[in-house]
């Protein structure tokens, strides 16, 4: 699990810079909930930790594009 948390904390911190900031939000939370479960393995706890960090960044970085997509929209809308 904790790798697939890296790979998901990977994967989510690319798609907010390519217009998918949903897919980004998504990704980031299945990854922080891998992240959460696989720290329970001494082992692969720092790989956990890394996976869960990076989901969690890329949760909140998704959710900022999310809102500043909305602002320049409304702003175009009112132009109109």
């Amino acid at each position: 699990m904790a790798v697939a948390s890296l790979v998901l904390g990977i994967c989510s911190l690319v798609f907010p810079f390519i217009g998918l900031g949903w897919l980004s939000v998504l990704l980031g939370i299945i990854g922080t909930i891998l992240g959460a479960l696989g720290r329970k393995n001494p082992a692969k706890k720092g790989t956990a930790t890394a996976g869960m960090v990076m989901s969690i960044i890329s949760v909140a970085l998704g959710i900022i594009m999310w809102i500043a997509c909305a602002a320049c929209i409304g702003g175009l809308a009112s132009l109109a």
